[in-house]
């Protein structure tokens, strides 16, 4: 795919954006990421291998000084529930046509969004919406990496707030490995190079992301409350543009 200089540095600024947002928040670089993506262009087979190589990189160089900071128990407890929706998932990414999976990333950004704009938290108080939740997550996961916030909503009730950045890290690493293969091992045509020139970029909101990760945990409902007006905005362009095409 070749891209135009305002669209290059577009991208680079969307890139960054995702890094900060993945080390200042602990989750959502995909999920607040990829609908601002997908209006520059290209398909979510295209960016969401470029997303994955990112997310292994950066989660192994933030886990490498933190690996003894993950709850383990509940990490594993929590992946029978996970990984068979992922795969799932995955299939329906590489089987679906294009235009239906981008109008279900908006669609569940839009729904993000909706909640963090009115204050609304993804909760859960039951072993069995726990499940639900951990099942949904992985499916949105593994269609276009955008499960997180379902997921992260279990994992703060289970996981000491501590060990909660760490574990979400290691999970993340965990899926996007097995998306990554699965990519691989189909074929799906993976842009390499231009994944790699992007990481320098995205390093530098990374870096922002961890200095900075105390501050926006603090005022995490007036960050989430901003970021849910621009998404919506995003989105619903996004949604609006995509169904006119149909």
């Amino acid at each position: 795919m070749t891209f135009s200089m305002v669209e290059l540095v577009l991208v680079g600024l969307i890139f960054m954006w995702a890094g900060f947002v993945r080390t200042g928040l602990g989750f959502g670089g995909a999920a607040l990421g990829l609908p601002l993506m997908l209006l520059i262009g290209g398909s979510p087979v295209y960016w969401l291998p470029i997303i994955g190589l990112h997310l292994l990189f950066f989660s192994s160089m933030t886990l490498f000084k933190s690996i003894k900071k993950v709850d383990w128990p509940y990490l594993k407890h929590s992946l029978l529930w996970i990984i068979p929706p992922t795969l799932v998932g995955v299939a329906g990414l590489l089987s679906l046509p294009d235009t239906v999976v981008i109008i279900f990333i908006y669609s569940i950004t839009i729904f993000y969004a909706i909640t963090w704009v009115f204050d609304q938290k993804i909760t859960s108080h039951k072993p069995w919406v726990d499940k639900f939740l951990l099942i949904m997550g992985g499916y949105v996961a593994g269609t276009s990496l955008t499960g997180a916030p379902l997921i992260v909503a279990v994992y703060m009730r289970h996981v000491d707030k501590a060990y909660l950045r760490n574990t979400l890290f290691v999970l993340w690493f965990i899926l996007v490995s097995i998306k990554m293969a699965t990519f691989v091992l189909i074929g799906v045509a993976i842009d390499w190079v231009f994944s790699l020139s992007l990481i320098p970029i995205a390093a530098i909101g990374h870096v922002i992301g961890i200095r900075t990760h105390q501050k926006i945990i603090e005022n995490d409902q007036v960050f989430k409350r901003w970021i849910g007006r621009a998404l919506l905005l995003i989105s619903g362009a996004g949604l609006l543009k995509t169904l006119s095409t149909l």
